[in-house]
């Protein structure tokens, strides 16, 4: 079979097409013909060693497609089954094994194409506005980079709970894109907290949803209320560095947390809950899920050229 390969981590050229052997489910596992792979910015960490991972290795954790063959101790899925995954590492690749305690199988009216442009960015929208900063009536919220993959479902998701939703965004263009998923307010990466303040008659915003990290952190921190929540939970402009925790007194007894998925879906229940609540507001309609872009397989270095390059809206998909 096809699959993408890093024998040495660096740019983008990194990622090669080559031909593997094609893997067999162990105890426990599933063998998945893969429809669609998701392209998330954790590809670019391993990518590049920011997160180092054994080499050689196949990049992609994300995807959705058709079960193909069960390993031993299997049970809940049949051949055929339409399922998606947001942690089988290798999924840059025509076939995957995955772990059956991390699939979850997509409903009827479902694409594959939307499963897999949902799952882990859809998740990760989800423990931000249900469990991380439980979203209320009324509540106002900074989500950065509105018009990138977790930010347009993350905005729909804290409309969804009654919130209201400050997003930021770098382009006209993308600034359209978060006020079409319903951001009440867009601002630029430079001015956002001053107008934060403004919204909120002086306040400030009941939370940040902050995965932009070095270039948005210290704002972040000035448009948040008293006792207010920074949830940072990427780092798309460099990691946030060192700082001093006595800032956060004077600043309104301000919370500060680095939240992530792993911790929030764990538990093969609550994933497939969370995963539930996706679906079915996919569904009924209630949650659309933008493609900004469809690549061949043999195009994952330009998918990571454009990712980085900020050049996309919406979700990048691998389609084998």
């Amino acid at each position: 079979m096809k699959a993408i390969i890093i024998e040495r981590t660096g740019g983008p050229e990194v990622l090669t097409r080559a031909d593997v052997e094609e893997p067999a489910p162990g105890d426990g596992e599933v063998l998945v013909d893969v429809a669609a792979a998701g392209v998330n910015y954790i590809d670019t960490y391993h990518r590049d060693g920011t997160y180092p991972q054994p080499l050689p290795f196949r990049p992609g954790l994300e995807g959705a497609g058709r079960v193909r063959a069960l390993g031993a101790g299997v049970e809940g899925f049949a051949e055929g089954d339409l399922v998606a995954w947001k942690a089988a590492p290798g999924s840059y690749a025509e076939q995957v094994v995955v772990p059956a305690a991390e699939l979850v199988p997509v409903p009827e009216g479902v694409e594959p194409d939307t499963a897999a442009a949902l799952l882990l960015q859809g998740l990760t929208a989800h423990y931000l506005a249900t469990s991380t900063h439980p979203v209320a009536e009324g509540e106002w919220a900074v989500v950065h980079a509105g018009a990138g993959g977790v930010g347009l479902l993350l905005t729909q998701i804290v409309k969804l709970h009654g919130g209201h939703v400050l997003a930021t965004t770098s382009t006209p263009e993308k600034a359209e894109l978060a006020r079409a998923a319903g951001a009440d307010e867009v601002a630029g990466y430079d001015d956002f907290a001053a107008r934060a303040r403004e919204l909120t008659g002086g306040r400030g915003v009941d939370v940040v949803y902050d995965g932009v990290g070095r270039a948005t952190f210290d704002a972040g921190l000035q448009a948040l209320r008293p006792r207010g929540l920074m949830a940072l939970f990427g780092a798309s402009s460099g990691q946030v560095p060192p700082f001093d925790l006595q800032r956060l007194n004077p600043a309104g007894s301000l919370y500060v947390t680095r939240p992530t998925l792993v911790h929030y879906a764990s538990d093969p229940a609550e994933l497939r809950a969370r995963a539930a609540d996706l679906f079915g507001w996919v569904a009924s309609g209630r949650l659309d899920v933008r493609v900004g872009h469809r690549y061949p397989l043999a195009d994952a270095r330009r998918a990571h050229e454009d990712l980085q390059g900020r050049r996309t809206t919406g979700k990048l998909l691998l389609q084998p």
